[in-house]
């Protein structure tokens, strides 16, 4: 149990860190990733008037039937990254920052980074 706890302060600690250098403004919001053992989340967030512009998520409705079983490994990252690209594409928004919320860049995260920039997002 204590090595739990140990991994997720570790992971705050980053996601502290990297908060610091990465805003999200108005002209470019901040697609922001978390993940759970069973999913995982997408959101673009503009910081400025800290409003959640829009979101994605393998427990979302439209995604559900889609991600059955496959909500907590790469191909349910897959289906969340090219949804938020699509959906930020009819939105209007082209250019975020990709904020890793303390999570290492590799694996799922990486998977949702990759399927967003091959639908449309720039980061």
């Amino acid at each position: 149990m204590n090595r739990i706890k140990e991994n997720r302060l570790a992971r705050l600690k980053r996601k502290k860190r990297v908060r610091r250098k990465i805003q999200g403004k108005p002209e470019r919001p901040r697609l922001t990733v978390f993940k759970s053992a069973r999913h995982i989340y997408a959101q673009i967030i503009d910081d400025t008037n800290g409003k959640t512009l829009l979101t994605a998520s393998t427990i979302s409705k439209d995604l559900k039937t889609n991600t059955k079983g496959i909500g907590g490994n790469i191909k349910g990252a897959i289906v969340v990254g090219e949804s938020i690209g699509k959906i930020a594409a009819k939105k209007g928004i082209t250019e975020v920052v990709f904020d890793r919320n303390g999570f290492l860049f590799h694996g799922r995260v990486k998977a949702l980074a990759d399927a967003a920039r091959e639908n449309g997002l720039k980061f």
